[in-house]
């Protein structure tokens, strides 16, 4: 995936890139409308825009059957995994310790998600 494409993904497309993400398969647009209509309230018109904005990032994949059919381009764990890397490297300086670092100092993890962070990086001896 280029760097340049996935910095490029604003929030509202990745709503839809979340819809793509878990279908088993191409999605008509329609599909697409409904399922962020419902969840968003989203315009038909917003929704065809954010969609043609992912087609030509080169991160969904357009097919024409009797209507188009949209599929992602990128897998999740791609994207994700770019996402981190580049929250390290922007706010971190590059740094994954400073991320770990101020997870856990923060108010947002729980003692569970604390011990499985231990367990984690445990090293046995």
């Amino acid at each position: 995936m280029s760097e340049n494409l996935a910095c490029k993904i604003s929030g509202s497309e990745l709503e839809v890139m979340k819809i793509l993400w878990r279908a088993e398969d191409a999605l008509p647009v329609t599909e697409i409308r409904e399922k962020l209509q419902k969840t968003k309230g989203w315009e038909p018109a917003t929704i065809k825009t954010l969609i043609s904005r992912l087609v030509s990032k080169g991160v969904v994949r357009q097919e024409k059957r009797k209507v188009f059919f949209y599929s992602p381009a990128v897998s999740e764990k791609e994207y994700s995994t770019w996402a981190t890397d580049d929250l390290i490297e922007r706010i971190y300086n590059g740094s994954a310790r400073q991320l770990v670092a101020a997870l856990v100092h923060s108010d947002g993890l729980t003692q569970t998600d604390l011990d499985e962070l231990r367990q984690m990086f445990k090293v046995e001896e």
